[in-house]
């Protein structure tokens, strides 16, 4: 499955991609679970899209997530925004809440 547009993504999709469709991607791939109106997101979104500006390769994939999403649920998120640095299909480390680029560059790096 094609993971999606590459670099920061500023829009939350809820057309979400399924647990299979997430695990059959290939390569290196960032999901971040939140929502437009979390303040907790719009706080990190700046500290996001600047360690996203060293990682223009890398698919950014903005999960709306809430009561019912399936791929949140499947990935345990309780708290947003929550990164999930992904590779070839096996989460390779999350993020939860963060706040500063340096912290998301650290993930990035992985």
């Amino acid at each position: 499955m094609k993971a999606g547009s590459k670099g920061f993504n500023p829009e939350y999709s809820e057309d979400a991609p399924t647990y299979e469709q997430v695990r059959e991607m290939t390569g290196t791939v960032l999901i971040e679970f939140g929502t437009p109106w979390c303040g907790h997101c719009q706080a990190a979104m700046p500290a996001i899209k600047e360690a996203l500006e060293a990682h223009t390769e890398l698919p950014h994939i903005k999960i709306y997530d809430g009561k019912g999403k399936s791929l949140g649920r499947a990935f345990k998120v309780k708290l947003w925004p929550t990164l999930v640095l992904m590779r070839d299909g096996q989460e390779i480390e999350r993020l939860v809440r963060p706040v500063q680029a340096t912290e998301i560059s650290l993930l990035l790096n992985k």
